[in-house]
């Protein structure tokens, strides 16, 4: 019974301890960028997207499929960047312990 107690316990405090990070992590943000830096985005630790920066050199009206190519990459690495964030800030959390349900 006393085992289960200090498990419970255990549990709790690390529950509150990832409500903290959580709350940390939405305001740590990466950036990244594509082409060359003339496309830039900005996410933060919740992978919302913050910012999108076009430099006007990379518009060109008679190729707007590469501009939305360009969006696209920073945008998926911008996530890919926020998520990694958040997996290591876990990792730390945990242990490194692989916790279902927590990612």
């Amino acid at each position: 019974m006393k085992n289960m107690k200090n498990m419970m316990k255990q549990a709790q405090q690390l529950q509150n301890k990832m409500a903290k990070m959580q709350e940390e992590m939405a305001e740590k943000t990466i950036e990244a960028s594509s082409g060359g830096g003339m496309i830039k985005v900005v996410a933060n630790g919740k992978q919302e997207i913050l910012s999108i920066h076009i430099e006007k050199e990379v518009v060109d009206p008679e190729d707007v499929e590469m501009l939305q190519d360009l969006i696209l990459a920073a945008v998926n690495e911008a996530l890919t960047q926020s998520q990694k964030m958040v997996s290591e800030e876990m990792s730390k959390l945990t242990g490194g312990m692989n916790i279902p349900g927590l990612m």
